[in-house]
């Protein structure tokens, strides 16, 4: 029987993200209380996209907090039903990928989730991957009659080879978050978008963005590896993240069909 969690109050790591903003609105849209973590809680300019949200002066709170700071999202977190973990680097690296880009997805994933273990009021956390989790790997290897699951994984060294490290930090993130998860006892669920489009509501154009803008201008070499992109807009992205919060995931084949 499919139960659906009660809204109330939850935290969006990365408020000031791409995602996350849309996901802000989305939520205090639907009554929540939201909690939303940020580097710089007085960059005004920064957040100004966030206050401007309907429901936000009565429902939104920011506050301070560091990937790679353990325990900087205990008080965020503490007293949430639910957590959305969208926060990642993306940047690219200028000379030390595993500084820059693995090492805070896989070490800040951790630290949300140690916060999320303190919280006795915990239901559920929602990770934000990536469909570059489960697509890059050999041609050989993919079968569109049989559905990819929590065993179907991007090959690690492939990315290595090709040094294309925001997927190798989804991968490596989201395998760390379900080991913990599992040895803690933490309800999880992950989503992996493939290419997110659509209106931008932070004022700084995000990198997503900037990659679309890449594509539009011809800029197709960093694409390669990609190979054909599945595109879904940034709205359904964030419903679908407050879908399998409120509800049991659906079971769904490789065509996304219950």
């Amino acid at each position: 029987m499919d139960q659906k969690l009660e809204s109330g109050k939850v935290c969006v790591t990365g408020a000031s993200g791409f995602l996350a903003s849309w996901l802000i609105k989305r939520l205090l849209l639907s009554g929540y209380h939201v909690t939303g973590t940020v580097r710089d809680p007085g960059n005004q300019k920064k957040l100004a996209h966030l206050w401007r949200l309907e429901g936000a002066r009565e429902r939104l709170r920011l506050v301070k907090a560091d990937l790679m700071e353990e325990g900087s999202f205990d008080d965020a977190i503490l007293g949430c039903h639910g957590v959305f973990h969208s926060a990642s680097p993306v940047l690219k690296p200028s000379s030390d990928p595993k500084t820059e880009i693995l090492e805070p997805a896989v070490e800040g994933t951790l630290n949300v989730l140690r916060s999320c273990k303190k919280n006795p009021s915990l239901r559920r956390v929602v990770l934000t991957s990536s469909s570059s989790a489960v697509r890059v790997r050999p041609d050989e290897d993919f079968d569109s009659n049989i559905p990819l699951d929590e065993s179907s994984w991007s090959s690690v060294k492939i990315c290595e080879t090709l040094q294309i490290w925001y997927p190798l930090s989804k991968i490596l993130a989201e395998k760390a978050a379900w080991d913990f998860c599992k040895e803690n006892g933490i309800d999880l669920v992950t989503v992996l978008p493939s290419f997110v489009i659509g209106p931008c509501l932070p004022s700084d154009l995000c990198s997503t963005a900037s990659d679309v803008l890449g594509l539009l201008k011809g800029e197709t070499e960093k694409f390669k590896w990609l190979g054909k992109m599945g595109y879904v807009h940034i709205d359904d992205v964030a419903l679908c993240h407050i879908l399998v919060y409120e509800h049991e995931p659906l079971q769904l084949n490789s065509f996304g069909q219950q």
